[in-house]
């Protein structure tokens, strides 16, 4: 007995992913830096102050994380909890669908591909 389809595509989503994040370490992309793998505002800043050295920014951050892994734990925080939103407001979305479809093949009434309560 095979895979289905969408354990096919969560299998292959989860190469991809373990791909992006080992290549470019076995690649060695990020050697010869100091920070190898900094996020785009710090080679920006970097970049700024190269070229112009007396470059004042117009804006201080509010929060100053004390270390480049608090920082990163930070982001990694904020992104589970934007995954988490999301999966929660899909799966609120599909269950609606799914009440709605038992609701009215209870009644009777209605197609299989009646879409009534979806926003």
């Amino acid at each position: 007995m095979g895979m289905s389809r969408n354990a096919k595509i969560n299998t292959l989503l989860l190469l991809v992913v373990a791909a992006l994040a080992v290549l470019p370490l076995a690649l060695g992309l990020g050697e010869g830096k100091e920070e190898p793998f900094t996020g785009a505002d710090a080679q920006a800043e970097a970049a700024i102050t190269e070229l112009k050295p007396d470059y004042e920014p117009w804006f201080t951050p509010l929060y100053e994380p004390p270390s480049g892994e608090v920082e990163s734990a930070l982001f990694a925080l904020q992104a589970a909890l934007g995954a988490g939103v999301l999966a929660y407001y899909f799966g609120v979305r599909k269950g609606r669908r799914q009440g709605a479809a038992a609701a009215a093949a209870a009644a009777g009434s209605g197609a299989p591909g009646d879409t009534r309560a979806e926003d």
